[in-house]
């Protein structure tokens, strides 16, 4: 018999949840929503992530003068969602000591609250001036995480 592989979550150290409802442009002719939608509902988690716990913005992070490219990002998908779904997509900040940000995400269908998906991502900071990767732990990114006693 076959293993199912399933994403094995850590514990985050911060987390938001985000609702979202499935728009019919996100579903396939099997009508359900199309496998590479998962990764535009995590991007809106990031985003609303990043609202809620502000510093970490796709803006902020920019103006600091770097950029946080997905160099890593896995999905399980556990069952469908379906046009006209609500669901909620947990986002999740893991806390590691290196020079990047690990998140990962459950997401939920909010009238069972079933798990649809499971993912992570991982991000490294790239210095705007020049694209090369910053391997030290920005300032700001370490001021963000004292200001949400994260170390």
């Amino acid at each position: 018999m076959a293993r199912i592989h399933r994403l094995e979550l850590q514990e985050p150290s911060l987390v938001n949840r985000h609702s979202f409802r499935v728009r019919f442009s996100e579903v396939d002719a099997m009508r359900v929503v199309w496998h590479g939608e998962y990764t535009r509902y995590f991007e809106d988690g990031r985003e609303a992530f990043g609202r809620e716990f502000g510093g970490l913005s796709y803006t902020t992070i920019t103006d600091e003068g770097y950029y946080i490219p997905i160099v890593k990002l896995e999905v399980d998908y556990i069952m469908p969602l379906k046009h006209g779904d609500t669901a909620i997509v947990e986002t999740r900040f893991v806390n590691t000591k290196g020079a990047k940000i690990l998140m990962e995400y459950v997401i939920y269908r909010e009238s069972d609250m079933a798990i649809t998906a499971l993912g992570r991502s991982l991000q490294v900071f790239t210095r705007v001036e020049d694209n090369e990767i910053e391997i030290n732990t920005p300032e700001f990114f370490i001021k963000w995480k004292e200001k949400w006693n994260i170390i």
